[in-house]
């Protein structure tokens, strides 16, 4: 029997300071009520924190002495940035707090989340023990593993994983490596790779679905064409965009217009964006994010 809301923790490690879109991050967290979201961070506890967010306060020294007394190696990154080497690695660091979940997620805060249920729904998660949302590499930005040990276990995979990960290199594992445990020739022609596929027993019980999340990067949209969306609207969990009607995604990747445009846009006030994050609608674009339609 399927169950019928399986349970998904997303463990998130960030130090430093938390970006200015924090408050969108978490309103988007609060409208899938039945995920959990457990971080933790250096940063100061945000304003109007969801209940299914947990955030723990611990020094970025602290943590990576627990990483490395986890895994059994030193783990001392200069640069916090060197975090999402590790990140297939968060359930075996963390499976104390897994108890009680069925899935457990690795990702990053660079985004917003529409209904997520819709997409991973009780039938979807029942198929695969993993789910990728690009279809030729582990999304490392969001990535769902089923809560076992073998999947918990999967990054010792990893070709040399304890010296990757401890030098202070940052080499991308978590999309890299990592993938390519369940992805092998992956630029092979489509008929080849998925006939490949077929031989390798990770990938067999494992979903990689290009759910067009990150406009604006290497992969074409989902009629081929560069033509990505102008804007984004969130409203009331719900996220569509100017270029495709009613269809709902499952999130919005800013990375493109968080590295390109907004350094040369002036960030608005921190009482201004909290007061536009607890709006029930709004729209991001080039420029940030705005007032959306009621």
């Amino acid at each position: 029997m399927i169950n019928p809301c399986p349970r998904i923790l997303f463990v998130i490690p960030y130090f430093g300071h938390w970006p200015f879109w924090m408050p969108f991050f978490l309103e988007s967290c609060r409208r899938n009520a039945d995920i959990d979201w457990l971080l933790f961070s250096d940063c100061p506890l945000p304003a109007n924190v969801p209940d299914n967010v947990r955030i723990e306060h611990i020094s970025f020294a602290d943590y990576c002495a627990l990483v490395s007394e986890r895994l059994g190696i030193r783990f001392a990154p200069q640069a916090a940035y060197k975090l999402c080497d590790i990140k297939p690695a968060l359930g075996y660091i963390h499976a104390d707090r897994l108890e009680g979940y069925d899935f457990w997620a690795f990702g990053d805060l660079d985004l917003i989340y529409g209904d997520l249920r819709k997409y991973f729904t009780a039938d979807r998660l029942a198929g695969y023990d993993l789910f990728s949302t690009h279809e030729r590499r582990v999304a490392g930005h969001l990535c769902l593993m089923r809560n076992t040990a073998r999947k918990r276990e999967v990054f010792k995979q990893i070709k040399d994983w304890q010296t990757r990960f401890t030098d202070q290199a940052h080499h991308a594992l978590d999309e890299g490596a990592f993938s390519r445990i369940f992805l092998w020739r992956k630029n092979l022609p489509k008929p080849l790779f998925n006939l490949v596929g077929k031989l390798n027993p990770w990938r067999r019980r494992s979903e990689f679905v290009e759910a067009f999340s990150t406009p604006g990067g290497v992969i074409k949209w989902h009629d081929g064409s560069e033509r990505f969306p102008h804007q984004w609207f969130w409203n009331n969990g719900r996220l569509t965009n100017d270029r495709d009607g009613e269809r709902e995604f499952p999130y919005f990747h800013f990375v493109c217009w968080k590295r390109n445009q907004w350094p040369l846009v002036e960030t608005p006030s921190p009482e201004h964006i909290q007061a536009l994050a607890a709006a029930p609608s709004w729209v991001v674009d080039a420029t940030g994010f705005h007032r959306g339609a009621l």
